[in-house]
């Protein structure tokens, strides 16, 4: 292999590379070892930016009510569409069975189920108070993370939760009492990115507090059905992670009157920066993308009555964060005129349901549904036996709780091929506007591009020295070696890589300078790589609305710009060449950057979604690009200006792009070929 001119980019802010020439023999494993402690500073500074940066929005731009007054019903579209409810799902039959009853001397318990989507199945247990004379007022408890099990079947988080149902049916409430999606009589699934690293989910604008969202919705519709309910007086509570599907449902549903989310609810501060997230499950998030701080949808609940609680050693629900998010929402509350409908109580202890939480609560609904505030004399306390309360004695066969995960928000349909430029325009500018405003909306705004340039001479060839801003918190350090400094080099070849120790010699030739580039988080030395780590700090960039891949698309993109600083190689092309999921991101930062007219792809994805829910053969995850495009279409727009050379053990994958090139005329745009 002839040797080439070579430029070294390793991700991060590091001393210059030490380069012994020629470069083009430097191996990836000989470069200098990084110190995981300064990219643990780094990840950690660019978090603590990016969430002060996010606290600032939304909630301090609102100066008046008439502000908020016109902004409020986008915010919660905004919101059905991040919990993956936009469009919202048809509102078919509910199909409601009830199994059975359990009787009590004050209250009955029918054990039921209903769907709220076709096989969807969503159980629990209505209490009902004897001796009703009229429609009751009713509260709809969500449960959170506490089950039963027997004989290694879940009996459903409704067991666990029970004597919150009984406690307030003996206070003159009907309480429907819903099990979660994953700790339910079928169990499905919270747990996707936190326990399997199912970060397609953020490709698909996926979460399970969607669907915990729309089941509530759907109870609502279910008790306004039942003549014991009182339509117009209707509340919701929940602990935990009920607490939290408390939240959504009230923000959502303008039919909740009363709303008391008990130790479900703290902000983004406590979840990205103090690390809170390690503490939760999926279920407890919308995919951030227009990058909310919580007190948000808590003020979409306003001006309806809405109770706070917690408890003031939460490690999870940290008192700091509830405090912060209760102030935010004040403001609205209080441009609104409503100062008394907004409610905080704390109570001492750590994560518990405790008496003084349910006392509150209780006291909450009874001011504001029943319109009395009477002395509260008994207490909550579990009367049956968790088998008494089970709805099914046998799981029906067709459901699809267990796969929810890969169907409840649905893809974008099979793209057709363009007729001709006109109608191809259109896709591809639909496409292209998704892209910018709802999978790499994240990216950093009017960020100037700073470069630092030394140069060295050694053996009669000239190394120069970048130092690039990627983003505040992180820099790109690369390093460029001509063979004669002033010489005007006609093309660039940019090998972008995870860090991997990668044969390359399955490649085209390139004559020209050679660079190898590692983005952020990609290079197993940068920070610390454990899987939970890892884990982490993907799912911190979800919260800030963004994902860890889109950004190492953004950091592509500045090590492209960076290169054209470069005097030599100002008017440069650029031929991008990747594997696997790198292979992926070029793609995507090709669409970007007119210097790029060249893509050599091996062994890429050919999807954002995997074959099977649990397999790893997928792209890496981009916030929401599932729902407008996936990787075919992405590699289309790609060849309007870029040649495209892919290398595959399946060529026959990436027919749409090459049928697109040849229906528009663009030949020898789309070359597939087996891999070598």
């Amino acid at each position: 292999m002839s040797r080439l001119p070579v430029i070294l980019i390793s991700s991060l802010c590091l001393c210059a590379s030490v380069v012994n020439l020629p470069a083009a023999e430097k191996k990836a494993e000989e470069q200098p070892k990084i110190d995981t402690r300064r990219g643990d500073a780094m990840i950690a500074k660019y978090f603590a930016a990016e969430t002060a940066r996010l606290e600032r929005a939304v909630i301090n731009e609102i100066k008046t009510k008439e502000d908020w007054l016109s902004r409020q019903d986008e915010l919660r579209r905004q919101l059905y569409e991040m919990l993956g409810l936009d469009p919202l799902p048809e509102r078919t039959p509910l199909e409601p069975v009830v199994t059975g009853t359990v009787d009590h001397a004050e209250f009955t318990v029918e054990k039921l189920h209903f769907q709220s989507r076709p096989r969807l199945y969503v159980t629990g247990n209505l209490y009902i108070p004897k001796n009703l004379k009229k429609p009751a007022p009713a509260v709809l408890y969500v449960c959170g993370h506490g089950n039963e099990r027997k004989d290694g079947r879940s009996l459903g988080s409704k067991t666990k939760y029970q004597h919150h149902g009984a406690w307030l049916a003996r206070q003159g409430y009907v309480c429907l009492i819903l099990d979660t999606l994953q700790l339910a009589e079928i169990e499905g699934l919270h747990h996707g990115t936190y326990h399997k690293d199912m970060f397609w989910w953020y490709s698909r604008g996926y979460t399970p507090a969607g669907v915990e969202a729309w089941n509530g919705i759907r109870a609502i519709d279910y008790l306004q059905s039942r003549k014991e309910v009182d339509r117009e007086r209707i509340g919701v509570t929940g602990r935990s992670g009920g607490g939290a599907s408390s939240w959504w449902i009230a923000a959502l549903d303008e039919r909740i009157k009363a709303a008391v989310p008990v130790a479900g609810i703290t902000d983004l501060r406590n979840h990205v920066v103090d690390g809170v997230i390690e503490g939760h499950c999926d279920c407890m998030f919308q995919v951030n993308t227009y990058g909310w701080d919580y007190g948000t949808v808590a003020a979409l609940i306003a001006p309806r009555p809405l109770l706070l609680t917690n408890t003031d050693d939460d490690r999870i629900f940290p008192l700091d964060g509830v405090e912060r998010v209760h102030w935010q929402t004040k403001k609205i509350y209080g441009l609104l005129g409503v100062h008394r409908a907004l409610g905080l109580q704390i109570s001492w202890g750590g994560h518990l349901d405790t008496q003084e939480l349910q006392v509150a609560a209780l006291r909450w609904f009874n001011l504001h549904l029943k319109k009395e505030d009477p002395k509260i004399e008994i207490a909550a306390v579990k009367m049956f036996e968790p088998e008494q309360l089970t709805v099914f004695d046998e799981l029906p066969k067709d459901e699809l709780n267990t796969s929810a995960h890969m169907w409840f928000v649905p893809t974008a349909p099979k793209p057709k091929v363009p007729a001709d430029a006109s109608e191809w325009a259109t896709m591809r500018d639909a496409w292209r506007k998704n892209l910018e405003e709802k999978v790499f909306r994240g990216w950093s705004k009017n960020e100037k591009l700073a470069v630092d340039e030394s140069r060295v001479r050694n053996q009669g060839v000239v190394a120069s020295t970048l130092d690039v801003s990627a983003q505040d918190a992180f820099r790109l350090s690369s390093t460029l070696t001509f063979a004669k400094e002033g010489v005007a080099k006609s093309d660039v070849r940019l090998i972008v890589s995870d860090g991997a120790d990668y044969d390359w010699s399955g490649y085209p030739s390139l004559e020209g300078s050679v660079g190898y580039f590692s983005p952020r988080g990609a290079s197993a030395a940068i920070w610390d790589q454990t899987p939970k780590k890892q884990t982490q700090h993907q799912r911190r960039h979800m919260l800030l609305g963004q994902t860890l891949a889109g950004q190492q698309v953004h950091d592509i993109r500045r090590a492209i710009q960076a290169l054209h600083t470069v005097p030599e190689l100002k008017d440069a092309k650029v031929t991008l060449t990747a594997e696997g999921a790198m292979a992926a991101l070029c793609v995507y930062a090709a669409l970007y950057e007119p210097s790029v007219d060249r893509l050599v792809l091996k062994n890429m994805p050919a999807s954002h979604m995997p074959p099977e829910a649990e397999s790893k053969d997928f792209a890496p995850a981009l916030l929401n690009v599932l729902k407008y495009l996936d990787l075919p279409q992405a590699v289309a727009m790609a060849a309007e200006r870029a040649t495209i050379e892919i290398q595959d053990d399946e060529p026959a994958k990436w027919h749409y792009p090459r049928d697109v090139a040849k229906a528009l005329g663009w030949e020898g745009r789309v070359n597939v070929t087996k891999s070598k």
